[in-house]
């Protein structure tokens, strides 16, 4: 028999209702309100008559988007950066999780690699010494300068190492009563038990590569090769002075503000992210989950 619920409970329960709708909303907004100010008229947004939905609907702002050569040149780079540095990202933490994830016994030097990677992950040696360093083996203005400093990412190895470590011993015991060696037993036997986790840390990877926006400015010298946050992030900071623009920039401020613009710039930036989040989305929680089993 289903017991029905008190009033105290009724009225518990609404109250986690509003607050959860309420926070939801939170989110949802600088979102909505971002679509509906480039999809709006530029005299409307700059009046601040924007909230959620668009005023005298319009996509003058896209329109500009698709006239802006440098904006597709970033936005490639980007996706190259993606691919490049996730891809990087993922073969590393894979091949340094799965030893990691054994016991002294098989690897007796695994307590001084955790706590090398620990160190690394607590303190880092500044913007500065990372220039310096960059400059010296020759990487600045070049892909190698985005992907190569974060490339070992130590979060999601423990993720990883804990996943690996909730997975049965026997499995790999079984593997080398069949004769396959420590690479065979971790590409063929953990590496696809692992999808939940893999995946997650995949989409850490991914978004952090999207949004990284700091060293493209500060490592990046030519502006075709900055990646699309940065390219954005200079936009929105920086003034230029119109004798400096080309008739072509001139005319697309004519027809657009800076304010739709750029918001209009900022809800294609978020597309990539909002159509490959839905397919990791399901792996996402049984990955972090089963990744913080053991410690």
């Amino acid at each position: 028999m289903v017991r029905s619920k008190s009033v105290s409970e009724k009225v518990g329960t609404a109250i986690v209702y509003f607050i959860l709708t309420v926070m939801t909303f939170a989110c949802l907004f600088p979102i909505l309100h971002t679509i509906a100010v480039s999809f709006s008229d530029k005299a409307a947004a700059v009046a601040g008559m924007v909230t959620v939905w668009p005023v005298r609907f319009t996509t003058a702002s896209y329109d500009a988007i698709m006239q802006d050569k440098q904006f597709f040149r970033s936005f490639a780079n980007s996706i190259f950066r993606v691919v490049l540095g996730g891809g990087i990202n993922l073969i590393l933490t894979v091949i340094m999780a799965y030893p990691l994830s054994k016991g002294i016994r098989y690897f007796p030097q695994r307590n001084i690699y955790m706590w090398f990677l620990i160190l690394v992950m607590l303190f880092n040696g500044g913007i500065i010494p990372n220039y310096l360093l960059i400059n010296e083996m020759n990487m600045l203005d070049t892909i190698w300068a985005l992907v190569l400093p974060g490339a070992v990412p130590v979060f999601s190895v423990i993720i990883l190492m804990n996943f690996f470590k909730a997975l049965p011993e026997e499995l790999e015991e079984a593997g080398r009563m069949d004769g396959a060696n420590p690479w065979v037993i971790m590409v063929e036997i953990f590496v696809p038990l692992a999808a939940p986790s893999i995946a997650t840390v995949t989409l850490f990877s991914i978004v952090g590569h999207w949004n990284a926006f700091f060293d493209g400015i500060i490592y990046m010298n030519t502006a075709s090769k900055l990646p699309l946050q940065s390219y954005m992030q200079t936009l929105i900071v920086e003034i230029r002075e119109t004798s400096m623009m080309s008739m072509e920039e001139l005319q697309r401020i004519s027809e657009v503000s800076s304010k739709t613009f750029n918001a209009a710039k900022v809800f294609v930036s978020m597309i990539p992210i909002l159509l490959i989040y839905p397919f990791l989305q399901k792996y996402f929680v049984t990955g972090l989950v089963m990744g913080s089993v053991k410690g």
